[in-house]
């Protein structure tokens, strides 16, 4: 009995970091690849295969923990350092000021020195 209760303990642990990597992966695929680089983080190809392949280990090969932790980490890094960093230049989804213009600088709206 008392194993069956661990074994219900541990499915709802796989399925929050399985839900933990959809939604990293999700993030990203919504983000501008150019926000990744203005961020100053890995490019966003990158990131969409660490995740991706995160995902498919958590879906397909349920058994194997060290890829599932490995996944797992990554999303975390994901969504502790890139989501905020990505979200500070102005990214889709992530805040800061909303997006980017063409004429945007580093310090803001460039007005061509008027």
């Amino acid at each position: 009995m008392l194993l069956q209760g661990f074994s219900s303990l541990m499915s709802l642990v796989y399925l929050g970091l399985l839900v933990l990597s959809i939604f990293a992966l999700v993030h990203a695929v919504m983000q501008r690849e150019d926000a990744f680089r203005a961020a100053d983080k890995k490019t966003k190809p990158f990131w969409l295969v660490i995740l991706g392949v995160s995902v498919a280990v958590q879906l397909f090969v349920p058994g194997f923990l060290l890829l599932t932790l490995a996944g797992t980490i990554a999303a975390i890094v994901y969504i502790v350092d890139v989501r905020p960093a990505i979200a500070a230049v102005g990214g889709a989804g992530g805040g800061g000021r909303g997006g980017w213009s063409s004429s945007d600088g580093p310090y803001g709206p460039y007005n061509g020195g008027r």
